[in-house]
């Protein structure tokens, strides 16, 4: 990741991914939606192969890992089991004077940050405390009153006229039908896990599973945001890639030790490296059901920010459902003899969140040329191809080319323009390859092949291509590394 300046920025990132065909502002023609996004043909792609090596490496590489699909709109009693009917909204401000609204945790976290830049940990332990008690408390007054003593101001008035702390649902409500009675009323989903915790006994009845056993879930989720900001980063409606591991009760140590260096293994395979782009955070302040928790976060250009979250949620989950629908969710152990409540241990990351993470990580703009250095197994092109120029045969060789690889692998052709003007444009969307047809093709049946980082080239025989880019752009290449 490298700029002329030294560092990518964000504004940088957003407009390469608006003018190369990666993400667009959702509703444009009509002055876009805030927080909405559409991805593009381009970023539909890569979104697509960072899923599917998610899925995989857990389906596919692992004996105790199924899928589920589950259902958008869920019974309206499941997000009262979740505790989200009652207690899934953010508390926001109102400056009298601009207008604009805050998030209050975002507005003391901010200041939090001030005090510790400043050196003063003393009074960034004492606010972070004291808000995190009230918010328990839903103490709006004092919350209130809190923004004031701390002169935690509105950044674009300056001064701290705040409103009174107000909340906001974060679930989207909709109707089942035409009566708008509150039985008809439903909900978009906030989160995934849901869906696999209420299908539990399905899930491990008709495949016999035994424990330990996880169910991976890629689907979109909702959420009112009050304040969306940071392109992708935080959304209205995203997608997560979820995980949901059931273990024995008192294991949770063990698997939370455990998960964590296999979601750092998984960054890994993909360039990313512990302690220069990624790092593990415990949980200073646990949630009343949590054993443990930890994020790992990226170094955005708008700083460290969570991408996945590591949770060990115990027996909460099932035993709400359980409580909620008066039936015992449990499993039976054959080698103990007894009964329990599987205990959880669960990965969540944002699909979103990875693909604005890799559009960071790659975008590279050096004095010579602009380049994203995407993995070569996700780049949304995977071979280029050129002919030399518009005659002598060489459109034909080039076609011929297309058609013998355009099963196996995303091929785009190209005879427009220069052949440095044709690299540049594959080096914008990240293509990691690019074949030229040349007369010396006609001669050996060999084409130049060169490689976007570093540019080099070299000769190679057409009957060659094939077993080349597989080893390189195929799946199964970052499989198997995590195979190693």
């Amino acid at each position: 990741m490298s700029e002329s300046s030294g560092s990518v920025s964000l504004a940088s990132v957003v407009a390469h991914a608006k003018a190369y065909g990666f993400i667009y502002p959702s509703s444009a023609l009509y002055g876009h939606l805030q927080a909405v996004y559409d991805y593009g043909p381009y970023g539909s792609v890569l979104k697509a192969r960072l899923r599917s090596f998610w899925m995989r490496s857990l389906m596919q590489l692992r004996r105790d890992v199924v899928g589920l699909d589950a259902a958008i709109l869920m019974h309206t009693r499941v997000w009262e089991a979740s505790g989200h009917a009652a207690h899934f909204q953010d508390w926001f401000v109102e400056h009298l004077t601009s207008n604009r609204r805050y998030r209050v945790d975002q507005l003391i976290e901010e200041k939090v940050q001030s005090y510790t830049a400043e050196g003063n940990t003393q009074a960034a332990d004492k606010l972070q405390k004291t808000a995190q008690a009230m918010l328990a408390k839903l103490d709006k007054k004092g919350l209130r009153e809190l923004l004031q003593t701390h002169e935690i101001v509105c950044k674009e008035a300056g001064s701290a006229e705040w409103s009174e702390v107000r909340e906001l649902n974060l679930m989207f409500a909709t109707q089942s039908n035409s009566d708008a009675s509150e039985e008809s009323q439903l909900y978009l989903r906030p989160e995934t896990a849901q869906g696999v915790y209420v299908n539990f006994e399905h899930i491990q009845k008709s495949l016999r599973l035994k424990i330990p056993f996880g169910v991976a879930q890629v689907g979109k989720a909702f959420r009112n945001e009050l304040i969306a900001r940071q392109f992708t980063f935080r959304m209205r409606e995203f997608e997560q890639m979820e995980l949901q591991y059931f273990i024995p009760p008192d294991t949770h140590t063990e698997w939370f030790a455990y998960w964590q260096k296999e979601r750092m293994r998984w960054y890994a395979v993909l360039g990313l490296k512990a302690n220069k782009h990624l790092r593990l955070r415990a949980h200073a302040q646990l949630a009343h059901y949590a054993q443990a928790a930890a994020d790992i976060e990226y170094c955005f250009p708008f700083g460290w920010r969570e991408i996945e979250g590591i949770h060990a949620r115990g027996a909460f989950d099932l035993g709400r459902h359980s409580q909620h629908a008066n039936k015992k969710i449990q499993y039976f152990d054959a080698h103990t003899n007894t009964h329990y409540t599987p205990h959880v241990l669960e990965t969540s990351a944002g699909l979103d969140r990875l693909v604005l993470m890799l559009l960071c990580q790659s975008y590279c703009a050096q004095k010579e040329r602009l380049y994203l250095a995407l993995p070569a197994a996700l780049a949304p092109v995977q071979l280029a191809v050129f002919p030399l120029v518009r005659k002598d045969g060489l459109p034909e060789v080039a076609q011929r080319i297309v058609e013998e690889l355009q099963a196996e692998f995303q091929i785009v052709y190209e005879e427009s323009a220069s052949i440095g003007k044709r690299y540049a444009r594959q080096d914008l969307i990240g293509t990691p390859f690019c074949a030229t047809v040349d007369h010396q093709t006609l001669a050996d049946d060999t084409v130049t092949l060169r490689e976007r980082n570093t540019t080099t080239q070299q000769r190679l025989k057409i009957q060659a291509l094939r077993p080349y880019l597989a080893e390189r752009v195929h799946i199964h290449s970052l499989l198997k590394k995590l195979c190693d």
